[in-house]
């Protein structure tokens, strides 16, 4: 779940679980107050929205006390005289919070509270008579007396005049109206901390489960230690994050790997090279202390120590000239130089240079051309002649045969020209085969240092084939000899609309 769409979950979440817990939970506790309320006062069908106004609730609070003194009166008016009677049905009002008031003409004959608490109540009451416009719902007297007034007027035996009044104080809810309004405000709360609670948690259980393996990947990462997965188990932003550090620790270990497989390269080079420096420097070094020295006493010995010294100062030259090409090809900063090329043209040319160069050195050269005269290719000469000439000395380097042949092949392979250089030597290994064209790759080493050479002549190869976007393999078995593959791709014209 994106990032995104969980805050937006959690917006719509905050606003409808409390909604619905909050109106479940108040449900319940009105409802357990209501029964509580209906069964200490005798109230019925009591509902939320009258309990809601203090003054509906204290009027429905003495509605059966009002009925029950006002039958008691039709009855018998006298028993407002008697004063058991009168702390009887107190007693009943003091528990739904009131009190009562009789008053005989105008003296007040009996009070239900303290008297001072009475005072500004008894300084309002109005005149007898005045239950004849009120209804059992009774009158609010404000002021200072705020209380909610009922009143039943009658006469006594001797004609007298009387009041009875239920008093009660509009200030004082019942405490089941004031812990239903107090527990709905708690229940409001719990449900809004609950909510909150979960929601936190969940976001946060989201984001700092991604985080913590983040700062536990970039700690070993700091470290050095690049030995490690994290993997991505979300499809959010936070996994995304964890995709990218994973692509950038694999990254830096393939970096990690390619300096230290570079700096083994470098180290291999040179140990190579200086290996391969020391052989013909110390041929030139001893031929020209045997001449200084007057070992060569005659103009033939002398000649032939000069032409020796030449020959070893010349494979230093190919030695050092590999290096410098290595490194220009390692930093990508080979000149090349692409033109089209006539494939008849330009192979029939490069063999007759290889021609020359092998007929001197005793080695068969064969050349066959399949390729129609205007097949052409794009592609830089020099390089093309290096490539060739890399494979061909390559192969007569390691050549083990009494009679030396080498055959160039030219084909066409529908939108590629493939050139096959096929020799008649010792063989590569099959296990050494897909490894040739890696650089300072031996597969002898003892062997291709008697034989001189750095080790990067076919890795030169390849990384000029592939710049020409081509491809080069090999093909070889034990002791019958190796074929090396390479090919471009032909250059087509494309026509002119006119």
């Amino acid at each position: 779940m994106k990032f995104k769409t969980r805050l937006v979950v959690a917006f719509f979440t905050i606003i409808l679980i409390p909604l619905a817990l909050s109106s479940a939970l108040v449900c319940m506790v009105g409802k357990y107050q209501l029964s509580s309320i209906e069964k200490n006062y005798g109230i019925k069908n009591t509902t939320v929205e009258s309990l809601a106004s203090s003054v509906t609730v204290l009027t429905r609070l003495t509605e059966q006390p009002y009925r029950e003194l006002e039958a008691l009166i039709q009855e018998d008016p006298e028993e407002m005289e008697d004063a058991a009677q009168l702390e009887s049905l107190n007693g009943e009002l003091q528990d739904k919070k009131s009190y009562l008031l009789v008053r005989k003409n105008d003296t007040i004959s009996y009070i239900g509270t303290e008297a001072s608490k009475a005072e500004k109540v008894i300084s309002q009451l109005p005149e007898y008579g005045a239950a004849e416009t009120t209804s059992e719902n009774g009158m609010y007297l404000g002021g200072k007396a705020q209380v909610l007034l009922k009143q039943i007027d009658f006469r006594y035996s001797d004609g007298s005049e009387g009041s009875a009044f239920i008093v009660t104080n509009v200030g004082s809810l019942i405490p089941e109206v004031k812990n239903l309004f107090v527990e709905i405000i708690v229940c409001i709360f719990l449900v809004l901390v609950f909510t909150a609670c979960v929601l936190i948690i969940w976001i946060y259980r989201s984001v700092m489960g991604p985080v913590g393996k983040m700062r536990e990947a970039t700690k070993s990462i700091k470290e050095g230690n690049l030995d490690f997965e994290l993997p991505v188990e979300t499809d959010d932003e936070l996994g995304q994050l964890c995709g990218d550090l994973e692509d950038m620790r694999k990254r830096l270990k393939n970096t990690a790997e390619e300096k230290l497989k570079f700096d083994k390269e470098n180290k291999e080079l040179i140990s190579n090279i200086s290996h391969d420096l020391k052989t013909p420097v110390t041929t030139i070094k001893g031929y020209a202390e045997g001449i200084m020295d007057g070992v060569a006493d005659t103009p033939d010995k002398v000649a032939k120590y000069v032409r020796t010294i030449y020959n070893k100062a010349s494979e230093m030259d190919v030695l050092i000239n590999e290096l410098t090409l290595y490194s220009k090809i390692d930093t990508n900063r080979i000149p090349y130089n692409f033109t089209i090329l006539s494939v008849n043209d330009y192979f029939n040319d490069c063999s007759e240079d290889l021609s020359l160069d092998l007929e001197a050195k005793n080695v068969e050269f064969g050349y066959f051309n399949y390729v129609e005269p205007e097949v052409k290719v794009i592609a830089d000469p020099e390089q093309i002649k290096r490539v060739v000439h890399n494979i061909v000395n390559n192969s007569v380097k390691y050549m083990d045969k009494d009679k030396p042949k080498i055959n160039l092949r030219v084909k066409d392979v529908g939108d590629f020209v493939q050139v096959e250089i096929e020799d008649n030597g010792k063989g590569i290994a099959s296990k050494d085969l897909p490894n040739v064209f890696e650089r300072f790759y031996r597969t002898d080493a003892s062997r291709n240092s008697s034989k001189g050479g750095s080790g990067i002549g076919l890795s030169i190869v390849k990384k000029i084939i592939e710049e020409h976007g081509g491809k080069i393999w090999a093909t070889s078995r034990e002791h019958t000899g190796t074929t090396m593959y390479f090919v471009l791709r032909k250059y087509q014209e494309v026509p002119v609309n006119e």
